[in-house]
C-alpha cells in the first residue's frame, strides 16, 4: 500500500529531528513560536519555518490568540499516519502468522 499524498507529506515533516522535537512539545499543549524555541536550540525563525513544514503537512494547526499565534497538533494529520503505519504493520503481521502457520516445525534428532 503506498501512502496518500497527505501521508507522505506528514512522513516527510516528520523525517527531520527538529520537527519531531516540536510535535513532542506539542503534545503537552498548545505553544507559540517564542516558547518552542525556548525549548529548542534553534532560533525562532527556524521554529516558524519547522512549524510551516508542519502546517503544510497536516500535522498542526494555529491559531492568533492576542498579538501572538498559538500551535497545537491536528488530530487529523496524525490520524492519516497512525491509519498508513497501521495498515503496513498490520499486512505484515498477517503475512508472518500465514508463514507461521505454514512452518512445519523442526524435528529434533
Amino acid at each position: 500500500m503506498s501512502p496518500t499524498r497527505a501521508t507522505a507529506a506528514a512522513l516527510d515533516a516528520l523525517g527531520d529531528p527538529t520537527r519531531r522535537a516540536i510535535v513532542d512539545l506539542l503534545g503537552d499543549g498548545d505553544r507559540s513560536v517564542g516558547e518552542i524555541a525556548e525549548r529548542l536550540p534553534v532560533s525562532r525563525p527556524a521554529v516558524s519555518r519547522h512549524l510551516r513544514v508542519l502546517k503544510e503537512a497536516g500535522l498542526v494547526r494555529d491559531r492568533p490568540e492576542g498579538t501572538r499565534r498559538l500551535y497545537s497538533l491536528e488530530a487529523a494529520g496524525a490520524e492519516t499516519v497512525r491509519a498508513y503505519l497501521e495498515s503496513l504493520w498490520g499486512e505484515a503481521a498477517g503475512r508472518f502468522r500465514m508463514a507461521a502457520e505454514n512452518t512445519a516445525p523442526r524435528e529434533e534428532p
